[in-house]
């Protein structure tokens, strides 16, 4: 099995080919393409906000580039090629901006059902991205905007009614375009450039994407509190990309943990955190992953009418040599619950079915977690 960083050298080696024929289209004052639809609204600078679209240096059918809900069975150097291929333009914008013949266009593109072709000249001209690394997501090249146009598009309607529905909250907007079958990865991106709400701003891409996912678990659980108590261990399992997730549905009142663990094959690395069906009251120890797998699980036991107590394990391996985002968490998950589940006799026997292909062993993740201490702990009692 080769290193993370054989895996990272052979994934840039392979771009660098690509840009031995193709670099010339992202060295250039001007971009010419078919936007997924895609924005982006970064952190840095915050309250002011560089703030743009994203698009590739071709015309057509682009919307696998970012929709992460296709992404399932895609390999990480697949994965890595989609995000190098996008080109921002960005432009600096106060985050209480959320009008003006720029954003509204954005906008447009946002709610946009197909990928919509936009042209973008630069203040200097971008240069491909030539590097990838094991701390960073990657991202293709970057330029400021001196001009853009963007082609009119044919509008989402249920994305359409959210966005001039200026008296629902951005948490009920959330939710019905969630129920109405909208991506989550679109849902995101509305939030993220002012669409939704009643008081809108421009929220940073990663901070919208966190949101959501916190908006849509929490919605699901609150429902799930009325449903009937599974009687049974179930364990779901699945892996891509260089991790491993298991799910642990077991007899209790709402109950969810994530664990996650990382190895280099010299050392291990923990993180988790949990709620009981209070809610957590605090930011995750690690950060958005909860609310991606929190939601992957709440969906399930809501299309099933059932409660559960939750116990998610993640095991990051060196194979995730470059981090792709969150969404891998909510997609991997998602697979993981629609695989058969093994039934397991008790919590002992369902951890150690769901650790059996792990590399670290069931009495570490029962070390390094808290869920038999809470079942001990709790009683029915303390969740009224």
């Amino acid at each position: 099995m080769p290193s993370g960083n054989e895996i990272r050298q052979g994934i840039e080696s392979n771009w660098h080919q690509y840009l031995r024929k193709y670099g010339n289209l992202f060295s250039s004052k001007e971009v010419q393409g078919s936007s997924p639809p895609s924005v982006f609204v970064g952190t840095y600078g915050y309250p002011k906000v560089s703030v743009g679209p994203m698009l590739p240096p071709v015309h057509g059918e682009t919307s696998i580039l970012d929709t992460p809900e296709k992404w399932i069975g895609k390999s990480l150097e697949d994965i890595v090629n989609f995000r190098l291929n996008l080109i921002r333009g960005i432009k600096k914008i106060p985050s209480t901006q959320c009008d003006g013949r720029y954003i509204e266009n954005l906008q447009d593109m946002t709610m946009s059902s197909s990928p919509a072709d936009t042209e973008i000249e630069f203040v200097k001209p971008t240069f491909p991205v030539t590097s990838v690394d094991q701390q960073s997501a990657p991202f293709g090249p970057l330029g400021e905007i001196k001009n853009a146009k963007f082609s009119s598009t044919h509008a989402n309607r249920s994305i359409e009614k959210m966005y001039y529905d200026h008296d629902l909250k951005a948490d009920d907007a959330i939710i019905k375009l969630f129920n109405s079958g909208i991506d989550v990865s679109r849902i995101q991106k509305c939030l993220s450039i002012g669409m939704l709400g009643i008081d809108r701003k421009l929220v940073p891409t990663k901070w919208s994407i966190t949101a959501t996912d916190d908006i849509i678990s929490k919605s699901l659980m609150t429902q799930i509190l009325d449903f009937d108590i599974i009687d049974s261990f179930n364990v779901f399992s699945f892996s891509h990309l260089g991790n491993l997730f298991s799910v642990i549905l077991f007899p209790h009142r709402w109950l969810f943990e994530m664990q996650e663990a990382w190895h280099d094959g010299k050392s291990i690395g923990f993180g988790n955190d949990y709620e009981d069906a209070k809610g957590i009251s605090h930011p995750p120890e690690i950060a958005g992953a909860y609310f991606a797998a929190k939601l992957a699980v709440a969906e399930y036991l809501f299309k099933k009418q059932k409660q559960a107590g939750i116990l998610v394990l993640r095991e990051i391996q060196p194979e995730y040599a470059i981090p792709v985002g969150v969404w891998q968490v909510r997609e991997g998950v998602r697979e993981a619950m629609k695989h058969q589940a093994i039934l397991a006799e008790n919590m002992d026997n369902a951890i150690e079915l769901a650790t059996r292909k792990m590399t670290i062993g069931k009495n570490e993740w029962i070390r390094e977690g808290k869920m038999l201490k809470l079942i001990q702990q709790k009683t029915i009692s303390d969740f009224f």
